[in-house]
């Protein structure tokens, strides 16, 4: 029957660790515990064990020590004090039931009925001493969820706040508690057995930290310009991501299934291996096959199949208005090399399976099959190249010209830059994920789509922003939390440049920046020599 304690839902029959405080705590105990279960009598003589008896004087110390830590725990939090008190009941009760048969095993070590008792007693004892652990581990859970709740009271007043030294006030107090609840919440994180949990919890301080100001200067432009609907946008997307990060701590610590969210996708498709990398790199492990294994009836379909899906990938990539005109052709070229590859590989393998061929001969196809595979993978990564340098690049353009029209108040000039702002953090979005579909880089994988999720999340809210000022281009606020979302926007870009780079093999950039200088030199000459002087840039 499960049982809530400090709001948290906690199943008795539940022996799940979740800590690794609450695993280091209990390794002692088990290591002296299964040492006494496996502890084998000498076969010369039969009698008292001195090993034994040493383990169980251990064993008893151990779970006195418990008692006592949980009996101090209890006594600082009251709240907590019944449950704590009836688990270190249980744990007294299956501890001294292990102390007399453990002390009845060691006198008689080589009893098989006496070891089994004591095993099924050390059992008992080891799960209530993880019970009382798990217990107590709701204390620091406890000051966490009391925190979220501070937090929780806090940004309901703000979202509330009906003038600006309402605002101020509840916000200086929502600094103090946030602060807390991160300090809290930073421990709990390292703390965490759970790596995904890890993540979730990081990501959520994250969001907690960034958005932080933009929280204050979105609510005061709201309260400030409240018959602006972009001022309401703006203040909603900002809370509404504070209180999705809570969220999810919350959930967290209470151990239930992070809500899905708008503004936070937390998954582990996120990490997951780009699309054509993963596709060639199952059509790659296909065509390693032993010649014995080959159907024809079912191998040539599937791996026929898997090719000209790759092919529709890569031909995606090569039409973008990015890559480069030689770089198409290659890639159409690598990709017919290819096709021509599988089909003699396919043959070869036929004529094996007719006594015709041989094993250094089917080798030797598959080889040829692999370097024509690597050659387009060569190809499309080099393009993927050409997609970043044409793209992260002057980044921060649209988005001062955006500035510059808000500043101005020209609201005709705002939506016409909006439109080209939209349009580029668009392609930035675009071009990361052309580079993670061919990367098998897993975390830098994950690093570039949550820096990419965070700009599609941003980028309508600094339209937003920009709006708000060019309606009120002499308001003070209003260029306060303009100048917020620029700062966020240009940090958002930078972890996404950086996110992108660190995917990108140096030996593609090199060699595509080479090609793309040559380029360069070539069109200032041909202007120069048609004497364009235009052209020359």
């Amino acid at each position: 029957m499960s049982t809530y304690i400090y709001g948290t839902k906690y199943n008795p029959v539940d022996t799940q660790i979740k800590t690794w405080s609450v695993q280091r705590t209990l390794d002692p105990l088990v290591a002296q515990v299964t040492s006494l279960i496996s502890d084998q009598p000498s076969n010369k003589r039969k009698g008292r064990s001195k090993r034994a008896h040493l383990l169980v004087a251990n064993i008893i110390q151990a779970t006195e020590n418990f008692i006592n830590k949980a009996s101090e725990i209890a006594h600082e939090n009251p709240d907590m004090r019944n449950d704590l008190l009836q688990s270190m009941e249980e744990v007294k009760r299956t501890g001294d039931q292990m102390a007399v048969l453990s002390k009845e095993f060691a006198d008689d070590p080589c009893s098989k009925p006496k070891r089994q008792q004591m095993i099924v007693a050390a059992r008992a004892l080891l799960t209530s001493v993880t019970h009382l652990l798990i217990i107590a581990d709701l204390v620091d859970v406890q000051l966490i969820l009391k925190s979220i709740r501070l937090v929780e009271d806090d940004l309901q007043h703000i979202h509330d706040a009906s003038n600006q030294e309402e605002l101020v006030h509840f916000y200086k107090q929502y600094g103090k508690d946030i602060v807390d609840l991160s300090q809290y919440a930073q421990r709990r994180q390292h703390d965490l057995v759970d790596r995904l949990e890890q993540e979730n919890l990081a990501a959520a301080r994250g969001t907690i930290k960034r958005t932080s100001m933009m929280l204050l200067t979105t609510s005061k432009a709201y309260l400030r310009h409240p018959e602006l609907p972009y001022a309401r946008e703006n203040r909603d997307f900002v809370y509404n991501q504070v209180r999705d990060a809570v969220g999810v701590i919350s959930a967290i610590m209470q151990g239930r299934p992070i809500p899905p969210t708008q503004t936070l996708k937390l998954d582990s498709s996120l990490s997951s291996v780009g699309d054509l990398t993963r596709a060639l790199n199952e059509f790659d492990r296909i065509v390693m096959m032993k010649p014995q294994k080959f159907n024809e009836q079912i191998i040539r379909p599937q791996l026929e199949e898997r090719l000209e899906s790759i092919i529709s990938g890569a031909a995606l990539l090569a039409d973008s208005l990015s890559t480069r005109e030689d770089r198409r052709d290659r890639i159409v070229q690598e990709c017919n090399a290819v096709r021509q590859a599988l089909q003699d590989l396919l043959d070869e393998y036929i004529q094996y399976s007719r006594k015709k061929s041989s094993d250094e001969n089917v080798n030797a196809k598959i080889q040829a099959m692999q370097t024509k595979t690597r050659d387009l993978r060569k190809q499309l990564r080099k393009a993927v190249v050409d997609h970043v340098s044409d793209t992260f690049v002057a980044t921060n353009v649209p988005l001062f010209a955006l500035i510059d029209a808000a500043r101005r108040g020209n609201t005709q000039l705002v939506e016409e830059t909006a439109q080209i702002f939209m349009e580029h953090a668009s392609k930035l979005i675009e071009v990361a994920n052309v580079a993670c579909s061919m990367s098998d880089q897993v975390e830098g994988i994950k690093l570039v789509r949550l820096a990419a999720m965070q700009i599609q999340h941003l980028s309508p809210q600094v339209v937003n922003a920009a709006r708000i000022l060019a309606a009120r281009s002499t308001s003070k606020v209003a260029l306060e939390n303009m100048d917020i979302f620029r700062d966020t926007w240009e940090k958002y870009v930078r972890l996404l440049t950086e996110a992108v780079d660190e995917i990108t093999t140096i030996e593609d950039f090199l060699a595509v920046s080479e090609n793309h200088i040559l380029e360069d030199i070539n069109l200032c000459i041909q202007a120069m020599v048609e004497r364009y002087p235009d052209r020359m840039y």
